[in-house]
Formats: structure tokens, C-alpha cells, sequence
């Protein structure tokens, strides 16, 4: 009896299988819904409202499944890709950035207190500006001369506070080439300064006070030295004459008295004006013993303004290719 009563209870719940797979809570809402809503959720529309906000618990609320297949869910693995735009992650996956370890250096020094710098060129380079061969301290508020490259050929330190130039300021400079020294207030520099130079060509000293000139390398071709104080006893007798290079000399603006020699066979300008040069010696520019051009390179020789009549001493400069200029009369 019991048998058939199984019988008639499972025949009875058979058409409500369907129905009942479905979960517990999916059942009932449907239960609940109006024919138009359910017709709605049957045959979706593309292009229809999107659900509210309030709804979207309805739509993706997995709570209830959980309760009928929470052992048939699939593990959902989070990635670390970026959140939603408007939505604030609880936690940055961004590692925290490891600090820049502090770097050390030679601290860049004053321009007043360059006598602490090393030799090795790095702290000069720091304060002046290191281009290949070429070192540039123009204004640069120095009073005296910093240590420099070894490989140092061209060196640009004008309009500075520099008053002396001493014997170790060019030390083992082999490759030195060029001094500019122009717009300083120099008024002395060491007789063994610039004597141990094999390879300096131009040395430019112009508008400083000096008084009188040191010995210089043989190898010079361009002494400018305009606009100093330099008078005709600190040039010493010789000091031109050993420069077989020498092609331009510029000594304008001075307290010169009369012309420096002997002058080098090798110079092409000359230029004297604006000094006290009142007088001409015969051997000033030609060998006396000699009646011929033997001064052909030098075409540009200035004496104007000084008070010397060049028409008085014609026998001064018969051997040069044009005449100097200054005043005839």
C-alpha cells in the first residue's frame, strides 16, 4: 500500500520538474512576475533600457545560486588589470617605488676659492666651461688663474679680477696653444710663467696694467699686449729678436718711448700708436748695411699719434715694401 502511495506522489510531481530545477529564489521571482515581465526577460530586446542601478543586484546577485550549486562554482581568479573608470581600488597594485640612492659628487666651488680645487680638471670644469681642448672662464669673478686640464690647447679667461699670473699657473700645459688673458688687472706675471710652453702660438694681454713683459716662448706668433702700461725699459733688448715666429705684435696704447728691437724677419704688422714714441733709430726696421727690401712680409706699420715726424727719418724704413703710417709733416 505504502508502494503505490510513492507511485501516485512521484506521478503528481513529475510535471513540476522543470519548474524546479531552477533555484529556490530564481523560482519564486518568476512566480512574482507579470506576464509583460516575463515576456520581457523570454525575448530580450537589443537597444531597450539598460537596468537601473537599483536592479543590478537583481541581475547579477549571485547569492542565490550559491545556496543551490555553491559547490559547482567556478574559482574566479582576480587580475591586475585597472579598475573601472569612477571606481576607487581599496588598494594600489602599484609597488611602492624604492628611493633614488643619493648621489655624491665634487660640490661646485665658489669662483673666489678656486685655490682649493685639485689638478685633476673636474672641480675647474665646474666653474669654468670644458669644451674638447678649449677651457672658457670669462667672467667668471676669478682673481687668480685655476688649475687646468693637462690637455688644455686653448684657454678664454678674460674680463676677470686677475692681478698675477705665477711661475706654476701653466705648469706641464704642453698642448697649450692659446692664452687670453685680455680684460684682467694683471700687473706682473712670472718670468718663468710662460717660458716652458713648447707649443703656444697666440698670447693675448691686452687691456691689463702691466709695466713690463716677461720672457716668452719661441714660438709665438701673436703677442697683443694693447692697452697696459707697458714702457720701453720692461721690454728686455732681445725679447723679439729670438722669436723667428712672431707675426703679429700689437703694442698700441702703452708709455712706450721709442720702437722695441731688433724686430723678428718673420713680422707682418706692427702696430705702435697711441704712445710716446718720439724718435727713430736708423736699424728700426732695416739692416743700414744692407740697401734692399728685406722687409717684405711686414706691410702694416702703425706710429700714429706719437709724437715722432716720420719725414725726419727716411733712412729708418727704405727696405720696407709701404711706408709706416703716423705723421709726415
Amino acid at each position: 500500500m505504502k508502494f503505490w502511495a510513492f507511485l501516485t506522489l512521484l506521478a503528481l510531481l513529475l510535471p513540476e520538474a522543470g519548474p524546479a530545477s531552477l533555484p529556490k529564489k530564481e523560482r519564486k521571482r518568476r512566480e512574482e512576475q507579470s506576464p509583460e515581465e516575463s515576456k520581457a526577460h523570454a525575448v530580450p530586446h537589443v537597444g531597450h533600457d539598460v537596468p537601473s542601478v537599483d536592479d543590478y543586484h537583481e541581475v547579477i546577485d549571485l547569492s542565490s545560486y550559491e545556496e543551490d550549486y555553491g559547490d559547482q562554482l567556478p574559482e574566479v581568479e582576480l587580475s591586475s588589470a585597472a579598475p573601472p573608470a569612477g571606481t576607487s581600488p581599496a588598494r594600489s597594485t602599484v609597488p611602492p617605488r624604492t628611493p633614488s640612492p643619493t648621489l655624491t659628487g665634487t660640490r661646485p666651488t665658489a669662483p673666489g676659492r678656486l685655490h682649493s680645487l685639485t689638478s685633476g680638471g673636474l672641480p675647474t670644469c665646474l666653474v669654468c666651461v670644458c669644451l674638447g681642448s678649449s677651457v672658457y672662464c670669462d667672467d667668471a669673478d676669478l682673481d687668480h688663474l685655476p688649475p687646468l686640464p693637462r690637455t688644455t690647447a686653448y684657454l678664454y679667461a678674460r674680463f676677470n679680477r686677475i692681478t698675477h699670473v705665477g711661475a706654476g699657473a701653466f705648469q706641464g700645459l704642453t698642448k697649450l696653444k692659446r692664452i687670453d688673458l685680455s680684460g684682467n688687472l694683471i700687473s706682473s706675471i712670472d718670468a718663468e710663467a710662460l717660458h716652458p710652453l713648447p707649443a703656444l702660438q697666440d698670447l693675448i694681454l691686452s687691456e691689463n696694467r702691466l709695466a713690463a713683459l716677461p720672457p716668452l716662448p719661441r714660438g709665438t706668433e701673436i703677442l697683443d699686449v694693447r692697452r697696459n702700461r707697458l714702457r720701453s725699459s720692461g721690454i728686455q733688448p732681445e725679447a723679439f729678436g729670438a722669436l723667428e715666429r712672431l707675426q703679429f705684435l700689437y703694442l698700441a696704447d702703452n708709455l712706450l718711448d721709442a720702437i722695441p728691437g731688433p724686430l723678428p724677419l718673420s713680422l707682418r704688422s706692427l702696430h705702435l700708436q697711441n704712445n710716446r714714441i718720439d724718435s727713430l733709430q736708423r736699424g728700426a726696421f732695416c739692416d743700414p748695411e744692407e740697401h734692399r727690401h728685406t722687409r717684405r712680409p711686414l706691410e702694416d706699420i702703425r706710429l700714429d699719434h706719437n709724437p715722432i715726424n716720420l719725414s725726419l727719418f727716411p733712412e729708418a724704413y727704405f727696405c720696407l715694401p709701404r711706408l709706416p703710417i703716423g705723421r709726415f709733416t
